[in-house]
């Protein structure tokens, strides 16, 4: 186990062609069950829509289970787009979360809708709404003294959730130090700009009931193996279902480790793998750890989140052990 470790698990729940959607939920939460023994300090799940590939529909659902079969970790969104959602809802979902497991949840929150326009029209409304207004809204209904107040959002916790901004730009860093949230940069988006992101966010930075300091993070893809050659024959499997997501049949499940063994990337195909592959962390703890250890140091990133998307289970969870020990020379 990791004493006081600074890794955190992001998970987008990857449905692969070898299995079904129950089966990657399942191994969700045997993952979760596993990064808590590790002494990880987070395990958060994303939300997309009307994508078979990735079973994180619904957030909430999916922390609660987790919370349900762990004990320790901190459990929550990355992130709930909160475009897609009334401000009420969210609360009184995280308040049952956070009324039944105080002090383990984080409300993760972005600006994006994880999504076609025509899914995120149907989740709620579709007028354009201010994300400043419904953040505002949204950590309202958690303020200690809410009596007298014409809408509550129940049950109303001991413990309000962990608010946290999630976004891939300087622009959403500022705005997230400007809140004095805590922030993660997802380097799994936009690789690169992670040091100027949270610069921007500890310059604008404001003490608030949340944040008296800044406290900044970034997330990562993360590909472990005990050898290069392993950890990058899951990143083809990885690249090759992000290409069959963006070109092919929307409705396609992950291609399977073996998949991409038989495929043949195009001239332009191997120009996305590289571009999506080079700047994330893949290969063996002694290739990567001690650029991993660089993006901390520069960026100031005080946590970091490590997404893994690998084909097989056991992989997975080896890529994760991989990692805890790794992050003890962070």
């Amino acid at each position: 186990m990791v004493e006081a470790s600074i890794v955190s698990v992001h998970d987008t729940v990857p449905v692969w062609r070898s299995g079904t959607a129950a089966d990657a939920l399942r191994d969700t939460i045997d993952l979760a069950r596993v990064a808590e023994e590790l002494g990880y300090r987070r395990y958060w799940v994303a939300e997309h829509h009307s994508t078979p590939a990735l079973a994180t529909s619904a957030p909430a659902v999916l922390a609660g289970q987790i919370l349900a079969a762990t004990s320790t970790i901190r459990v929550g969104s990355g992130a709930v787009l909160l475009p897609n959602h009334s401000p009420l809802a969210v609360a009184e979902q995280f308040g049952v979360l956070g009324s039944l497991y105080p002090g383990r949840v984080d409300l993760g929150i972005g600006r994006a809708t994880g999504g076609s326009p025509e899914a995120a029209g149907r989740l709620g409304d579709s007028r354009p709404r201010d994300f400043g207004a419904q953040l505002d809204e949204l950590t309202g209904y958690f303020r200690r003294d809410r009596s007298g107040a014409r809408v509550r959002a129940v049950p109303e916790p001991a413990v309000a959730p962990e608010f946290w901004l999630v976004g891939s730009s300087p622009s959403s860093a500022a705005f997230a130090g400007a809140c004095g949230l805590p922030y993660v940069y997802a380097h799994t988006i936009v690789p690169g700009f992670a040091p100027v992101a949270l610069a921007a966010y500890r310059k604008a930075f404001r003490p608030s009931v949340h944040l008296d300091s800044p406290y900044g993070a970034v997330a990562a893809v993360v590909l472990l193996a005990d050898s290069d050659e392993r950890a990058h024959s899951f990143a083809d499997a990885f690249v090759l279902g992000q290409i069959r997501m963006r070109t092919g049949d929307p409705d396609t499940l992950l291609p399977t480790e073996q998949d991409a063994r038989e495929h043949s990337f195009t001239p332009q195909e191997e120009l996305f793998r590289r571009e999506r592959i080079d700047p994330q962390f893949v290969g063996s703890p002694s290739s990567v750890t001690a650029r991993l250890a660089a993006l901390l140091r520069e960026s100031g990133a005080q946590e970091f989140f490590a997404l893994s998307q690998i084909p097989d289970h056991g992989a997975r969870i080896r890529s994760y052990e991989l990692l805890a020990k790794a992050a003890v020379s962070f």
